[in-house]
């Protein structure tokens, strides 16, 4: 019972910021996103009735107890979900620069749940696995779509309702996004905890409710038509309004830092001399920009040349998850992922 998955990164343009449960991950907010092409997780799951534990291999590392757990937990959803008490053999490969803004836990959860189910011998569509994603990662569940995807709040209690569901694919529109990073420190205030933190104290986050589904109905009638210029202003807005809550929360906190503002001036910079280009900040220092491809050298030299850049990631949309076969691995790729796979049967 063993299957083998890839998924790639992706950023929000519509943010997802707050849960209704943190239990199963539910949002108070619908969001919208890009799957990215350059950045990727590879994982394979085999479930094996010899084995006495659950076990997760991470480039090529055995994880500590607690990394462990995290999956073990996991995959008792899906587990329950087919009605099969085996424990498995994890093994991921990361594809995705470190502290550069990319959460490769949307990448890794996406491939988990893939491979999971498939493993496990469950025959179900995407939408169900979205969902399944979801509990590992909220933004797992958009990562199992290429393209621009939209991941539906939902209404209901357990959640059965919030999943993503593809929007357009990357094909149809190709923009550039040039990750920026300017920090690859870890963050003082992680995502969960800020998320929580705005919720339950910042008297700003009932405007960006108010507001957050008008913004992502004008970016899927922007995608639609392809009216760049269009995404791109509700995208820097929505970004920044995201980034305000956590100015209200008690005790306040923000993700920028002096160089964040750097990039940001940059970028209105060059549009107000013509260039149509945009940002957009996750929870974090480092700042994504967006443009269209024609533009993107001009714009990669530019955001190089500002001093407190360390570095630029060029990525494009990208496609959705999908089962592997071993022979398609690079050389690498397999050779880590087979590093520790029969260990515990051994054993």
């Amino acid at each position: 019972m063993e299957a083998l998955a890839k998924a790639h990164t992706n950023i929000a343009l519509i943010k997802y910021w707050g849960k209704r449960d943190e239990t199963l991950f539910l949002p108070m907010n619908s969001s919208l996103s890009i799957t990215l092409d350059a950045f990727y997780t590879t994982t394979s799951v085999e479930f094996c009735s010899c084995l006495k534990s659950d076990m997760f291999v991470l480039n090529g590392n055995l994880t500590n107890e607690e990394e462990t757990k995290k999956i073990s937990n996991f995959l008792d959803k899906v587990r329950a979900l087919a009605g099969v008490n085996l424990h498995a053999m994890v093994s991921s490969v990361n594809n995705v620069p470190t502290s550069a803004g990319f959460a490769s836990s949307a990448s890794g959860f996406a491939a988990l749940a893939l491979a999971a189910t498939k493993a496990i011998g469950l025959d179900i569509d995407h939408s169900i696995v979205s969902r399944i994603a979801r509990q590992g990662s909220g933004s797992a569940c958009r990562s199992v779509y290429g393209g621009y995807v939209e991941w539906e709040k939902g209404v209901a209690a357990d959640g059965s309702d919030s999943y993503a569901s593809p929007i357009m694919d990357g094909e149809a529109w190709d923009l550039s996004i040039l990750s920026v990073m300017v920090d690859s420190r870890n963050k003082k205030v992680l995502s969960r905890e800020g998320m929580k933190r705005t919720v339950d104290t910042s008297p700003f986050y009932s405007g960006w409710l108010d507001t957050v589904e008008e913004d992502l109905e004008i970016a899927k009638g922007a995608i639609i038509n392809r009216d760049f210029g269009l995404l791109g202003k509700v995208v820097e807005a929505n970004a920044l309004k995201m980034h305000a809550t956590t100015l209200g929360a008690d005790p306040p906190f923000t993700y920028f830092q002096g160089a964040t503002l750097d990039v940001m001036e940059a970028v209105k910079q060059m549009r107000a001399e013509g260039v149509p280009v945009y940002f957009t900040i996750d929870a974090g220092p480092n700042v994504k920009v967006l443009c269209q491809p024609e533009n993107e050298a001009y714009v990669q030299k530019v955001l190089a040349a500002i001093p407190t850049v360390q570095s630029i990631y060029l990525c494009h949309p990208g496609p959705g998850a999908k089962v592997l076969s071993r022979s398609s691995l690079s050389g690498t790729s397999k050779k880590m992922l087979n590093q520790f796979h029969h260990h515990s049967c051994t054993n």
